[in-house]
């Protein structure tokens, strides 16, 4: 197996994470005898200081010839001006649309050796296995946008296409089919026309499709509660991309950080793009001390997702918990217990991989 990685290591503690994912990735490769390269690309943040484009032509080319791409972070107090004519974010979604990656996922694992990490009660989040799906590149996003002339009125606009809903709703489908078969569809339908849309248009995939899969409609406000109520009573999630990006920042509390939710963007037959869930936080950036799981598990997903390599991605999520099952801790996760940085952290996933084999 042959593989090219591009690595878009972005901004803040981007280029931490992504230095131990790829050694996760390296170790993988010496193990099952493949052979990976990696090609290091800016974007972000620092791609506007050194080029003004957060998303370099350059940097866009190597990634459409990819086989899949890893990603940092991107942002920071640095390009946070309001009268910027470009911000770092807008290069991820540029990215994204380039790409065609429309299907985000989102795992949410309550990891039984870091329980006591979660501000939640052990008997809420034991055994919560949630698989996301939100839509990538439509909604409100991607909508048209205004900002009056004397600066009092602003609007931003929620639209999505029947093909759009369809697409993403058969991914997740499938998915659940994969797993416990139950399925349920977030949407706001009781205020918003576009939500009326969606839940006709899933309605009408789940039943001409996807008959035997148990399928359930929530309302959003009411699916804010019931992550935190009853998390375990949800297998696969599918909405669109504004509840899908509050809803999955709100069920990284259930595994206690940011710090190890992986997430997946994923097109028709493209490079998929792997990243962790947590931003590039600026305030630890060069200190060691971040932590890399997140984005080690963005890296199994690529094996998985883009490389079809289920053994290689099952042994790298084996590795990570193997670091948690000896008791290794990085602040976010250390519940005021020792903790160890960020190439320490990396050491020991890299050990377990060689370890395992």
């Amino acid at each position: 197996m042959q593989a090219k990685f591009v690595v878009l290591p972005g901004d803040g503690i981007g280029p931490e994470v992504t230095r131990a994912a790829r050694r996760v990735l390296e170790a993988v490769a010496s193990q099952f005898g493949y052979s990976f390269a990696f090609d290091e690309r800016p974007m972000g943040g620092c791609a506007i200081d050194d080029y003004g484009d957060p998303l370099p032509q350059a940097t866009l080319e190597a990634c459409r010839a990819a086989d899949a791409v890893l990603l940092g972070a991107v942002g920071g107090p640095k390009w946070d001006d309001p009268n910027a004519k470009t911000r770092p974010e807008a290069g991820l979604l540029d990215l994204r649309k380039e790409l065609g990656l429309f299907a985000n996922l989102r795992p949410i694992v309550a990891y039984d050796q870091l329980i006591e990490a979660s501000p939640l009660r052990r008997d809420l989040i034991e055994g919560v296995d949630i698989l996301f799906f939100r839509e990538l590149t439509g909604g409100i996003y991607f909508g048209d946008s205004w900002l009056s002339d004397d600066g009092s009125h602003a609007g931003s606009v929620m639209e999505y296409s029947v093909g759009e809903i369809e697409r993403i709703v058969r991914l997740a489908a499938v998915a659940a089919g994969n797993r416990s078969n139950r399925l349920t569809s977030v949407d706001k339908a009781n205020v918003l026309e576009v939500s009326r849309l969606w839940r006709r248009v899933a309605a009408r995939i789940m039943a001409d499709e996807f008959p035997d899969v148990d399928y359930e409609v929530v309302l959003v406000d009411a699916m804010a509660m019931h992550l935190i109520s009853r998390p375990r009573d949800f297998d696969v999630v599918v909405t669109g991309n504004l509840f899908g990006d509050i809803l999955t920042d709100e069920g990284s509390m259930l595994p206690g950080s940011l710090g190890v939710l992986p997430s997946a963007s994923l097109g028709d037959g493209r490079p998929g793009l792997y990243e962790p869930v947590h931003g590039s936080a600026p305030d630890i950036a060069g200190e060691d001390i971040a932590n890399p799981l997140a984005t080690i598990l963005a890296a199994a997903m690529a094996l998985r997702h883009s490389l079809d390599l289920e053994e290689a991605a099952q042994a790298v999520e084996a590795a990570v918990g193997a670091a948690l099952d000896a008791g290794l801790r990085t602040k976010d996760i250390a519940a005021g217990g020792p903790a160890i940085g960020t190439t320490a952290m990396a050491d020991a996933v890299v050990a377990a991989i060689s370890r395992e084999l």
